[in-house]
């Protein structure tokens, strides 16, 4: 399978989603070629798979919300976001950002700050029953979900999952609120 922007940079993608994934984003991988390994709906059985690809393949891992390169992409929805309100005239005071993994968040957390530093209140919402970004801002340690519950069926499925090593200091250190 192929996953491209243009015939030049086409690449060959294998994407581990969980096996309850909605079926918009099974069919938008397909849709673009890639290669989808369904597992378990448990960041131990995403992992196991990954692994085992990587090393039959020879491929690299591109962590969907702990990969820099896409906490930095993700940040440019913010860069958007205050170029268009800006042109309107006004200016931003707070802004809600969903959080799961911490990519989104992370990336436009930092935008936001180097854009338009302390004047902007950004705050973060994540599912009740899946607040682990509430629990480590609350204790100031990273918190995982309980074990079972990261398996909360919601359209949001991306809320499903934690922060990591990469997001967490960024939301601890530059988020105002959960």
């Amino acid at each position: 399978a192929k996953l491209s922007s243009t015939d030049k940079t086409a690449v060959s993608a294998t994407i581990v989603m969980p096996n309850n994934a909605p079926a918009i984003k099974v069919a938008g991988v397909k849709g673009f070629g890639g290669t989808i390994v369904a597992v378990e709906n448990t960041p131990d059985a995403r992992e196991v798979a990954a692994d085992e690809i990587l090393k039959t393949s020879g491929g690299f891992f591109v962590h969907p919300s702990e990969d820099p390169r896409v906490i930095a992409g993700q940040g440019t929805v913010s860069l958007e976001l205050v170029a268009q309100v800006k042109e309107l005239g006004h200016d931003i005071d707070a802004v809600i950002i969903p959080v799961g993994g911490g990519g989104m968040a992370s990336g436009n957390t930092i935008a936001l700050r180097g854009l338009l530093g302390d004047t902007v209140k950004i705050i973060l919402a994540e599912p009740v029953k899946l607040n682990d970004a509430k629990r480590s801002f609350e204790s100031g340690q990273l918190q995982k979900h309980p074990p079972g519950l990261n398996t909360m069926d919601s359209v949001a499925d991306g809320l499903r999952t934690t922060l990591g090593p990469n997001t967490w200091p960024i939301v601890r250190d530059f988020v105002d609120d959960i």
